[in-house]
């Protein structure tokens, strides 16, 4: 069998099982995409009492000695609710937790698991990130899931730390984390399991929902970062917001916004133009994506404020 084949047809096979995925709870959906291996997909708009500040897309791979959770939720009650939908898969604890970022859904769950004897690990840029964001990230928990939520939210950094590179073997399961370079937020990571073949993206991956492009990130280097990812081939991505997709789609929704964004803006630059003038680009071939009417014209600007003095 030709290697592309071999690809297909693992692509087909969970395309399969997403069919039979269950519908968990109203807020998080948990869809297998391979032997052991879930994605937990939260939904695409803003954090909100009802969804506990998981508004993403998080991981989990039940191994022979416990669960690895990529990503620990948006908040404790976040934490706990991830924990329930694990509880419907396995009664195995989880052992590791990987925050793939500084973003608030990727970390501010770890107290709840780090008390239940889970051992947390993330980029040392991504911890970085999380300290100096800590409180005007709690006081956004506390503004839009509430305050019974923020107060119940301790943060809570990794155990252990790594630089550019780590690799774990958990249960008979390889995980490689890979922090690539700067992305949505300075300590994204992905993680990925060469035995299966799939990749879950963290915050460098948005299927169906515009990226956002914020002062903590970097699109340039946001580029790079995914064609890290990219050349490793996955046949399935798990994106850091959406549902599991080929690299084609994961390609068409980031990669290919980015690299627009970055053209459109230096024309725009080379021409003299400036900073309300970036936020008017014609972005109509990714408008059709969710929140696109609320941060495209942001998007733009940002870019504008990198790229002006490169």
């Amino acid at each position: 069998m030709k290697p592309w084949q071999r690809i297909a047809g693992m692509a087909a096979w969970a395309g399969a099982l997403l069919l039979h995925a269950p519908a968990m709870s109203a807020d998080l959906r948990l869809q297998p995409v391979g032997d052991g291996i879930y994605a937990i997909i939260g939904e695409l708009d803003q954090r909100s009492p009802a969804n506990l500040g998981n508004n993403a897309t998080f991981g989990a791979i039940v191994t022979t000695t416990g669960i690895v959770l990529i990503d620990s939720g948006g908040s404790q009650p976040g934490a706990a609710a991830l924990e329930t939908l694990l509880r419907g898969l396995t009664d195995k604890p989880v052992v590791l937790v990987i925050n793939t970022g500084g973003q608030d859904h990727r970390w501010l769950g770890n107290a709840h698991f780090k008390a239940k004897g889970a051992e947390i690990v993330a980029s040392a840029a991504a911890v970085a990130d999380q300290k100096q964001r800590a409180a005007m990230q709690l006081q956004g928990i506390r503004e839009l899931v509430g305050a019974a939520a923020a107060d119940a939210t301790k943060p809570v950094h990794a155990d252990r730390v790594f630089d550019a590179a780590l690799d774990l073997t958990i249960g008979g399961v390889t995980l490689a984390l890979r922090h690539a370079g700067p992305a949505h937020t300075p300590g994204d990571s992905f993680v990925w399991l060469p035995q299966h073949k799939i990749v879950f993206g963290g915050d460098i991956v948005y299927v169906e929902r515009m990226l956002g492009v914020g002062p903590q990130s970097h699109a340039g280097r946001w580029i790079s970062a995914f064609e890290a990812m990219a050349a490793l081939r996955p046949a399935i991505v798990v994106p850091g917001h959406g549902p599991p997709v080929s690299l084609a789609q994961a390609t068409a929704q980031t990669y290919d916004y980015l690299i627009f964004l970055r053209r459109a803006i230096g024309a725009l630059i080379e021409r003299g133009g400036d900073l309300q003038q970036a936020a008017l680009i014609d972005q109509a071939p990714f408008m059709g994506l969710r929140v696109a009417d609320q941060i495209a014209r942001r998007n733009a600007m940002q870019v504008f404020q990198e790229m002006e003095f490169e």
